[in-house]
């Protein structure tokens, strides 16, 4: 994670990025970016709801038969010339990509933009054994030459202004000429684009994630907006493909289905700029591609979420809609939840992949407002799985003593229901008497977490209790 950050220390995670004013101006931008070009996207298609339902259908349908569709999926490849690996866990994927480099020789490998690559933290178990990977992606680029992770699953960078931008590039492209313009993002893209076309043609490897798997074909597909996918697919001789095993859809068709709600829900396009599907290695005649086309797919503790309350996560397309629209992640960024999925889908995700004890309080990262579920193309109930999340946390004693305590307290007394009329209307009373003319309070014993930043409103008359008690009695 970016300078250390773990789940485990969330909250300090969190304080640290609300005390953080460039970061905080940097994440301002995604209303005005992200959602609005969401919300422009959808109401320009009429059959918006109704491709949410169909997406649904065929991602639940596809877990239901997961198994079938991945073997079908494998016998296409091999039938392609391809090889398929299979690796259970992020230890398992690395060695495999690791023996595939090495077969090939490979000094520099490029990146096509690929969570599961930071998922299983590839770029550094390959530099740990004298190999180089170079990230393609703009965003991804960035944040490898500050030595980052990824804030945003599909905007990697969206924490870095480009002021910070022009000074890494400076930093580290110190073969050009340092009284170059670097002011305007056009300069910044155009160096990106140079620096980067030199990777793409020394680079003995190319290594991408996939959108989608296709059982039906035994394609891979992968969605930029930069091109830079295609040039680490098609440029080296080997072609890596590193996906997990939740991205299989059955036919081209449902492709096509999902693929209407992945850019509309992502970043507010109706497609992205590329959309490129690879079927096995360059057979004779075509013009371009790798000799070598190699599939690893990686479960990594999803099929233990099959048939579970945490299955319908699986139905997530990487959009990260979820991510733009929460406002606990609009509030703190994407690296205080010390994950590389972050926001509602990385609460939901990472307790599975890494175990609750590792991040426990991601589930706690959330309002609860709802609004995540609603504009999910995939239709997952991530509240309602958060919730799950909070009951196995308090049911494995990892909720903090305080929280446990102040939990049995209020169940004392809401069991005791004339008890906990005489105390609610005696702390009514208490809190207005204390607060007077002010009508708020500073301080209140035990709620110093919500009187440290703003003052506690005071009980204005009775309680609902009693002025139900009363409106009943009209």
């Amino acid at each position: 994670m970016s300078g250390g950050l773990s789940s485990v220390s969330f909250p300090k995670n969190a304080h640290a990025a609300l005390a953080n004013p460039p970061l905080l101006k940097a994440i301002a931008h995604i209303e005005e970016t992200l959602v609005s070009g969401r919300r422009r996207a959808i109401d320009a298609l009429p059959e918006f709801e109704a491709l949410r339902d169909a997406g649904r259908d065929i991602k639940a349908h596809t877990l239901k038969h997961l198994d079938l569709y991945l073997e079908a999926f494998e016998k296409k490849v091999l039938e392609a010339g391809g090889f398929v690996h299979w690796a259970a866990d992020a230890a398992e994927a690395s060695r495999i990509v690791l023996d595939i480099c090495q077969a090939a020789g490979a000094r520099q490998v490029t990146k096509g933009k690929s969570m599961i690559t930071e998922e299983v933290g590839l770029n550094a178990f390959l530099e740990a054994n004298g190999i180089t990977p170079v990230e393609t992606d703009l965003g991804e680029y960035i944040i490898q030459l500050r030595a980052e992770t990824p804030s945003h699953i599909i905007a990697p960078a969206v924490h870095v202004n480009k002021e910070q931008v022009a000074a890494d590039f400076r930093r580290v492209h110190t073969n050009l000429d340092p009284r170059r313009n670097l002011d305007e993002p056009t300069s910044l893209l155009s160096e990106a684009r140079g620096v980067l076309r030199e990777r793409f043609l020394a680079a003995d490897v190319g290594i991408t994630g996939a959108n989608f798997l296709i059982a039906e074909t035994g394609s891979t597909v992968i969605v930029t907006n930069e091109g830079n996918g295609d040039l680490t697919q098609i440029l080296p001789k080997t072609h890596i493909v590193l996906a997990s095993i939740e991205k299989v859809v059955p036919t081209l068709e449902d492709v096509a289905t999902i693929m209407r709600l992945l850019a509309r829900s992502a970043t507010g396009q109706e497609m992205s700029v590329y959309t490129t599907f690879s079927t096995g290695p360059r057979r004779a005649g075509d013009p371009d591609g790798p000799e070598a086309f190699h599939v690893v797919l990686l479960d990594n503790g999803r099929s233990a979420m099959l048939g579970t309350e945490f299955e319908d996560m699986l139905r997530c397309i990487r959009c990260g809609a979820c991510i733009n629209h929460c406002p606990v992640y609009r509030s703190i960024g994407g690296h205080a939840y010390g994950s590389v999925y972050p926001g509602p889908m990385g609460s939901v995700l990472t307790p599975s992949l890494h175990g609750l004890e590792k991040s426990a309080h991601l589930a706690n990262a959330s309002t609860l407002c709802g609004r995540c579920e609603s504009v999910c193309p995939m239709r997952i109930p991530l509240p309602k799985m958060l919730r799950h999340w909070r009951e196995k946390e308090f049911e494995r004693h990892l909720t903090p003593k305080k929280a446990r305590y102040g939990l049995a307290a209020w169940r004392f007394l809401a069991t005791r229901p004339r008890l906990y009329g005489m105390v609610t209307r005696f702390a009514a009373w208490g809190f207005a008497r204390f607060a007077g003319k002010k009508g708020a309070l500073s301080q209140v014993p035990l709620a110093g977490g919500w009187t440290r930043w703003r003052d506690l409103p005071a009980p204005e008359g009775g309680t609902f209790r009693t002025e139900w008690a009363k409106r009943g009695r009209k």
